[in-house]
């Protein structure tokens, strides 16, 4: 076994991020696990690289149907607002279109429907809005598309997802 990571030392609660490759193999055990459909991508992944491959590999899992891919319940759909609600506190991964997009403070909110006391919705702190442009997502323009969220749900009024990472949202069809 070889553990990569891209620092050597924990964060400051004592966690750190590694890669396990099982040698001869020259992919990681969490790419593998994607590709077999039996892990998801979380967005958490601050090397490009390493982010671009696992998230390669769970599109090839998800494409072929392997998995967790084999059914359609591995992703909520913002259809049924209280089905995501039963992830509250846990990672999901939710699809849909967007009704609207509004920034209110220092938020802005990616609403996928039309009553934010029930309906499902991103929320993007202010802040994030350059690196999300900077990926290619302007918030604005998620309007009427389809949209893969991922993290963690909260109840807050309807669910939510914060979008603290750029990989957390995916325009996936117009």
């Amino acid at each position: 076994m070889v553990l990569r990571g891209e620092r050597d030392d924990p964060d400051r609660y004592g966690r750190q991020s590694l890669f396990l490759y099982l040698e001869p193999s020259a992919s990681s055990v969490q790419s593998d696990l994607l590709t077999r459909g039996e892990a998801l991508i979380s967005a958490d992944i601050v090397d490009k690289a390493c982010a671009t491959e696992l998230a390669t590999a769970e599109a090839a899992a998800r494409q072929a149907r392997r998995g967790a891919w084999a059914t359609d319940s591995i992703v909520e759909t913002v259809e049924d607002p209280a089905d995501i609600l039963t992830r509250a506190g846990q990672f999901a991964v939710v699809e849909g279109k967007v009704v609207s997009v509004r920034q209110a403070g220092g938020t802005v909110y990616v609403n996928f429907g039309r009553r934010w006391t029930r309906d499902f919705a991103a929320t993007i702190p202010k802040r994030m809005v350059p690196d999300l442009e900077a990926a290619g997502v302007t918030p604005a323009s998620l309007k009427n598309r389809r949209v893969r969220v991922r993290g963690w749900v909260e109840r807050r009024g309807g669910p939510r997802i914060n979008v603290v990472r750029t990989g957390q949202i995916e325009v996936i069809g117009d």
